[in-house]
Order: structure tokens, then C-alpha cells, then sequence
């Protein structure tokens, strides 16, 4: 399985230094006897002679020589030897006027003057268009010698060291793959009954989850090579690049076999192929997939090579790409679920010092629908705040913000807010609340605040679930439309106006409003009909319609009337209780910030057998026609 590893390839920059080496060598060695022929010396009664007859141009002095430039052109170097010590030199070559200087100039070799004629501009010249090639290289992807080589990654078992132990809330998936480490230790097993291990897994599931972790966990569990690279990597500006990379990818995965290779984001290279598209625009892309259909297809799963590939989007992907002998397992890797939030918290809390009295569960609680990775950047958000608070470890209280920063944003201490707008958010906020907690239905009050938010918001009402809901009853949705009017019912009743405080109220109580009429068949007058569809619901869960112009304006019509009955509701619930109203108002006015506890001894105090009696129920059906 190891292979000799090959000698690094010398870069130009190594021959060039040698060739200059070779040359000096060759100049101080071989050139200097046939500069010394060229070399004539005189005696100075000689130079005298010369110097009386006009025959010298120019004269250059040194200590111990005298090079002489004769009128007549000469192409050798006369210099002047014996005694030079005449004081009533200068005074003959001013009298002759003959120039000179103090220094002797230097001759090269011919040699020298052919390299830095000729040879030193064209190494110039081949060193910045190699510079050149190797930025291209860098901003393409790759070695802009080598366009079909692979960019995958390759982390032995010892660099990549992570286990099964390291990946917390998803078990579900950890034993979907324990079956591919298994195959990869103990292969005869499987070989001695006849079954072939999938050549493929796909993990799907929203960004964060942990597919990329997971893979690398599968590789250090199974002791193997581990081969990855984005699927965008396999793109290239030159059509037939991708196809090439795919090839030298599998071929350097079936030298290293056993091994596994990771594509992320495989959606980049497998989208669906478009038939219709006759311009070509997608050739390149078509033929990366073409050769990746190929490669999986041409190598035996008994080989060892095991392909785990993830997306965001696997409606997306080709048909081809899913078919059996390809990607045969897909492994959902879905947002964890209470009892995976809190073993994710407490893995990654493992890297911080923190309090010994944590509870982990009332923050897993107060997250969910958080992905691992941003329960690990709410565990480093903590550390941070410990640190700039001047605490050595992380308590529960820093755990609880970082859960806010990461919903809401961080406090925006220096805002301006004046006192009249400050009393309506605190109506707001408590209208929220008392709703909630008067409604049958609803999560418990948590937290409230009037503390400004980076995110915009100017105060917020915090619920949390006691325990896992997966699923919302008609009942249920209701009351958190309801509750979500709530801050706009306390405004209208207490300063009869209305503001801009309730846009995210408006923009979720619609939401939950058209999904009960168009996905979840709670609609009367539609009933067990889907009349919109979700698309990318790993990425935000867009929509679209699925219906004609008249169904969707009936659609409206009762979407209207829902929101507006939820409304009327709130409103009652807020004027049967307008003196805890008034009374939790002023309490949160001069708190600013209440907890849950805080908020229902208060409302449970004097009034809580009016608090407690049941609200009369208003009508929320919507399937008359209203004039």
C-alpha cells in the first residue's frame, strides 16, 4: 500500500544557478590566458616616445600601472611597466593634452561579454515567463505544467486523526458507516459470502452538519489514505481539464488502495444534464461528470476504494450520478436533535475551561435548529466573552449570551434610545410574552429584553420548548401566530398606534400562516392539497407555487383572514390582562432585562386566577367569504 515517495522535481531556477556557476568557472579558468594575449606591455621610455610623438588619446594611472589608449586604433591593452616614478608626469600629458584618470577600467573576457550580451536578457526573459506560468498556475488550481494532474488532498491516517469519538449528534450516520470502516479492515469477510461493499456513499444535509468530518472520521477509524478535494477543483477554464483531473484522482486513489476519496460539494460537477442546451456552454462541466460516471464505474468495489461525496443540494444531481453501482448509500447528516446538541456542546466545551456546573441541556434547549458548527461557534463565543470579562473559565451565564449573539447580535450599549420608543418596546416585548403564556399551546417564556442588538432588533422575547418537538399541531401554530401579533395587539391598545417594531413579527407570522394553507393541508377550504413546493430545503427552503392566478388569490384571502382572527385573539388575551400588562411593563422598563421566572411570578402573583382563566376562544376559520 505505501509507495517509494518520488524525488521533489528541481525547480528552473536550480539549472540556471548552475549554468551561471559553470560559466564563472570557465572565466576564471580558461578565458583569462586568452585575455592576457591580447595584452601588450612597454617599457616607459617607450610611453615617453609615444607621448613625444603624439600617438597617445588617453592615459589611465594606478599606483603600479599605466594603461595607454593609443590615437591609432588598436584592439590590443598596452599597459606600461618599469620605473613610473616620474614627478613631472602630469605636467608632459597636460602639455600634450592628453587626457587621463586615476583608474585603470577593467576588462571582461569575451566570453563574459557574449553572456551578458546574449545569454543574461534571454534568462531574464525565461525567468519571469516561468514566474508568469506558476501565478497562473496558483489562481487555475494547479501546476500550469501539468493542466490533468489532481488537486485532491491527501492526509494519511496519522495527519487526519479523527475517530468516530470526535463527532458527537450524529449516530445515526456514524452506524450507516461504521459498515464501509468494517469492510475496509476485515475484507475477506465480505469477499468469503459474496457481497460487494457500495462504491459510493453520499452524505446530504444542511451546511454544518458535519458531513466533511464525518468523512475524514470514516478515513481515521479505517486506517486508510484519505484523498479530498472540492468538486469546484475539477472545473477549469479549458475544456477537457476536469475529465483529466477525475482520471489522475482515481488513478492515484487505486495506487494507494485501500484509501478513500472525498469530493465535497460534488453539486459543482453532478448538477442535472440539459438536453436542450445546444450552445455548448456546459461542456466542460458535462464532461468532468461523463468521467466520473466512467471512473466509477470502471473499477471493482473489491479494490478498496471507497468514494464519499457531499452536498447541500442532492435534488439537484444527476439521475445517473444516484443510480445503484454508483453512489449506492446516501447517509442523511440532518440538524441534531436535543440529546445531539447537548453531546456536541460538551465536546467541544472539552477544549475550553469551564464551570463544573454547566448545564448543557438548558443551552441545547435554547438552540434548537443550531448545526454542530454553530454550537461550536457558541461554545467559542463564551470563551471569548470569559476572557474579555477577566474570568479563567466559562460559566453558564456566558453560554447563555453567546446563545443570544449568535440569534440576535451583540448588545449595542451606546444606543440613543428615547424614553417614549423605549416604553413602547417594553409594551411590545411584554405583549409577546403575556400572550404566550396565556396561550395553551405555547413554548415557555424564557427570557425578555430591551436591550438593543447589532442585528437590528430592539428587543426580543425568548422561548424555549421544555423538551424535542419535531412536530406542530394546527393548535400550535396557531397560538404562535398569535403570540407573534401580540407585540403589535399591546402598541394598538396602549398607544393606539402602530409601528415598524413588528416587521420580523409580520414577516414570520406569515410565513407559518401560508405554509399551514399551502404545505400542511390545515386549510378547510383546500384541505389534503400541496400548492406550494420547497425547494433547496438544506439551504433556506425557498418556495414556489404550485397553482393557478385564481388559487393563489384565494390563497392570499385566507392567509389575510388567518393572521387577522390571530390578531383579534391577541388582542382579547391583552385587555383581560391589561394590569399585568401596565404592571410587567414597568418592571421590564426598569430591569431592561427579566427572566422567565422573574416574568411568571409576577404574572401569577395577585391576579392569577384572572390570568389563569381560560380565554374564550375566537373563530380562526377561514373558509367564508368575507365582503
Amino acid at each position: 500500500m505505501d509507495m517509494e515517495p518520488k524525488k521533489p522535481k528541481r525547480s528552473i531556477f536550480y539549472y540556471y544557478a548552475m549554468m551561471m556557476l559553470f560559466v564563472m568557472l570557465l572565466n576564471v579558468l580558461v578565458f583569462p590566458s586568452m585575455l592576457e594575449r591580447q595584452t601588450v606591455e612597454i617599457t616607459y621610455s617607450k610611453f615617453e616616445q609615444m607621448l613625444d610623438k603624439n600617438e597617445i588619446k588617453t592615459v589611465n594611472l594606478d599606483n603600479d600601472k599605466i594603461a595607454i589608449e593609443p590615437k591609432k586604433k588598436d584592439d590590443r591593452n598596452i599597459y606600461v611597466t618599469g620605473n613610473m616614478n616620474d614627478p613631472e608626469l602630469i605636467e608632459k600629458l597636460n602639455a600634450k593634452h592628453v587626457s587621463f584618470s586615476k583608474e585603470i577600467p577593467r576588462e571582461n573576457s569575451p566570453l563574459m561579454n557574449f553572456l551578458l550580451t546574449w545569454i543574461l536578457p534571454f534568462a531574464i526573459l525565461g525567468m519571469l515567463g516561468n514566474l508568469m506560468m506558476r501565478n497562473l498556475s496558483k489562481k487555475m488550481g494547479g501546476n500550469s505544467m501539468q493542466f490533468g494532474k489532481s488537486n485532491a488532498k491527501v492526509y494519511v491516517p496519522a495527519q487526519s486523526g479523527k475517530r468516530f469519538a470526535d463527532v458527537a449528534g450524529q449516530d445515526e450516520a456514524k452506524e450507516a458507516l461504521t459498515e464501509i470502516v468494517d469492510y475496509l479492515h476485515n475484507p475477506a469477510k465480505y469477499r468469503e459470502i459474496g457481497a460487494q461493499m457500495p462504491k459510493g456513499a453520499l452524505l446530504v444535509g444542511p451546511p454544518g452538519t458535519g458531513k466533511t468530518l464525518l468523512a475524514k472520521a470514516v478515513a481515521g477509524e479505517a486506517g486508510v489514505p484519505f484523498f479530498s478535494i472540492s468538486g469546484s477543483e475539477f472545473i477549469e477554464m479549458f475544456v477537457g481539464m476536469g475529465a483529466a483531473r477525475v482520471r489522475d484522482l482515481f488513478k492515484q486513489a487505486k495506487e494507494k488502495a485501500p484509501c478513500i476519496v472525498f469530493i465535497d460539494e460534488i453539486d459543482a460537477i453532478g448538477k442535472k444534464r440539459d438536453g436542450a442546451n445546444g450552445m455548448g456552454g456546459n461542456d466542460e462541466r458535462e464532461q468532468t461528470l461523463n468521467q466520473l460516471l466512467s471512473e466509477m464505474d470502471g473499477f471493482d468495489g473489491g479494490v478498496g476504494v471507497v468514494i464519499l461525496a457531499a452536498t447541500n443540494r442532492p435534488e439537484s444531481l444527476d439521475k445517473a450520478l444516484l443510480r445503484p453501482g454508483r453512489f449506492d448509500r446516501r447517509v442523511p447528516v440532518e440538524l441534531p436533535d436535543l440529546n445531539g446538541r447537548e453531546a456536541i456542546l460538551k465536546v467541544h466545551a472539552k477544549a475550553v475551561k469551564y464551570d463544573a456546573n454547566i448545564d448543557f441541556n438548558e443551552i441545547a434547549r435554547a438552540t434548537s435548529g443550531a448545526s454542530g458548527a454553530e454550537l461550536a461557534n457558541i461554545v467559542n463565543e463564551a470563551a471569548l466573552r470569559a476572557v474579555r470579562d477577566g474570568r479563567k473559565q466559562v460559566e453558564q451565564m456566558d453560554l447563555e449570551e453567546a446563545v443570544e449573539t449568535i440569534i440576535a447580535g451583540y448588545q449595542r450599549k451606546g444606543a440613543v434610545i428615547s424614553p417614549k420608543e423605549k416604553k413602547i418596546i417594553a409594551y411590545h416585548e411584554i405583549g409577546h410574552a403575556l400572550v404566550a403564556a396565556i396561550n395553551k399551546h405555547s413554548a415557555p417564556v424564557h427570557k425578555i429584553t430591551i436591550i438593543p442588538r447589532t442585528s437590528g432588533a430592539l428587543g426580543y422575547t425568548m422561548q424555549v420548548e421544555e423538551g424535542e418537538k419535531v412536530l406542530m399541531s394546527k393548535e400550535e401554530a396557531i397560538d404562535k401566530i398569535t403570540t407573534f401579533t401580540g407585540g403589535r395587539a399591546a402598541e394598538e391598545i396602549i398607544f393606539n398606534m402602530c409601528t415598524s417594531g413588528a416587521s420580523n413579527d409580520i414577516e414570520q407570522a406569515t410565513r407559518i400562516a401560508r405554509a399551514m394553507i399551502t404545505r400542511f393541508g390545515m386549510s378547510e377550504e383546500f384541505g389534503m392539497v400541496a400548492l406550494e413546493t420547497l425547494n433547496n430545503r438544506y439551504l433556506g427552503g425557498d418556495t414556489s407555487l404550485a397553482c393557478s392566478s385564481e388559487t393563489a388569490a384565494k390563497i392570499d384571502k385566507e392567509v389575510i383572514a388567518l393572521i387577522g382572527a390571530c390578531h383579534k385573539k391577541a388582542t382579547q388575551i391583552l385587555e383581560d390582562n391589561i394590569d399585568k400588562l401596565h404592571e410587567l411593563a414597568d418592571y421590564l422598563l426598569e430591569k431592561e432585562t427579566i427572566t422567565g421566572d422573574e416574568f411568571m411570578r409576577i404574572l401569577n402573583n395577585e391576579d392569577s386566577e384572572k390570568a389563569k382563566a381560560p380565554v374564550e376562544e375566537v373563530e380562526v376559520s377561514t373558509n367564508k367569504e368575507e365582503n
